[in-house]
């Protein structure tokens, strides 16, 4: 089968061998498969090593290793259910008890969907009804990751009907973002870059929408935000979302900017005056995959594909991503060429 592999800091499609299921895992026959940041941060780490790439899927499940008949059955159409940060747990350590499994030391990465098949653990499979299209593939890691994010704000003291920044809305997990905070009934700030970009976020039915150089100014004009949540994948992004909090108000870094960016400062001074709570999200739970794909079937939450190519354009792919050359999502469909 074919399969894109990273080798010395770039792609390439390899022949490789179909995979057997082992315990516990399942054979799923990849029918699309979404490109995400965090494939682009491990091409650009270049690691030492040929290793594969690839963590949002849809597929068919085609066979099944010793136990994994517990959670799928062949045939199921499934999506991913844990994003690209763990494929498995305990759940019996103090991470998994308190609800963050990621963190859990017997987790393993899911990895490998860009390629024909791949073998996963089949308890972090969800099923998925025919309304949702294999386009929604993207809905695995990057509406995923938007979804654990907005369920963070209900956490911390943040409900509906307050005014919450989503930073870099436009973007593969900011347009999920704005959809889902709507829909729980927030009062959504959509914020980004070039008018473009601007009538994208106006048509996911944002409340208010400005753009970066200007947003500072006019969300204090609001009031502030309750609360900020940044997808953009640049420091001037965190900066602005701690500058339009109000005080006691909650920031929610979600993005990963490249480490040429530089870091983050804190100034004190102002941590001292706005008093803010700071937190991060990464992806989210099985149970958060399976409430997510009930609101993309009740069409509540829809998945912008702007960029649909094959595994052999994946390395471009990755290029245009790293230059926001298209808004939403790419996603990978033809795995023959």
């Amino acid at each position: 089968m074919k399969a894109a592999m990273i080798e010395d800091g770039s792609v390439h499609v390899r022949d490789v061998p179909r995979p057997t299921p082992g315990g516990e895992e399942a054979l799923v026959r990849i029918a699309a498969a979404g490109v995400c940041h965090s494939d682009l941060h491990m091409v650009r780490a270049r690691v030492p090593r040929a290793m594969p790439i690839g963590h949002e899927a849809i597929g068919i499940v085609e066979a099944l290793g010793p136990g994994a008949e517990r959670s799928v059955h062949v045939g199921d159409r499934v999506i991913l259910g844990l994003g690209g940060m763990g494929g498995y747990w305990c759940g019996t350590c103090e991470y998994c008890l308190r609800g963050l499994p990621r963190h859990c030391p017997e987790s393993k990465r899911i990895i490998g969907t860009f390629a024909e098949y791949t073998s996963l653990w089949a308890p972090s499979l969800v099923t998925v009804p025919e309304t949702i299209a294999d386009h929604d593939a993207p809905l695995a890691c990057g509406g995923l990751t938007a979804y654990g994010a907005v369920k963070k704000l209900e956490d911390h003291g943040v409900g509906p009907g307050q005014r919450i920044a989503i930073i870099g809305a436009a973007g593969g997990l900011g347009h999920y973002a704005v959809q889902i905070a709507a829909s729980f009934g927030y009062d959504v700030i959509g914020v980004d870059v070039g008018e473009d970009r601007l009538e994208f976020v106006r048509s996911l039915d944002a409340h208010h929408v400005f753009d970066a150089s200007e947003a500072k100014d006019q969300i204090r004009a609001l009031g502030g935000a309750h609360a900020s949540l940044v997808f953009a994948v640049r420091m001037a992004g965190f900066r602005l979302g701690l500058q339009v909090l109000r005080p006691a108000g909650l920031f929610v870094a979600v993005a990963l900017p490249p480490k040429s960016e530089g870091t983050f400062d804190l100034d004190p001074m102002e941590l001292f005056m706005k008093d803010p709570t700071i937190v991060y999200s990464a992806v989210g739970t099985v149970q958060d995959m399976r409430e997510l794909v009930r609101l993309a079937a009740a069409r509540r939450v829809t998945s912008h594909v702007s960029r649909v190519g094959a595994l052999s354009e994946l390395g471009s792919i990755l290029g245009e991503l790293e230059r926001a050359e298209y808004t939403g999502r790419a996603v990978i469909t033809d795995f023959a060429a």
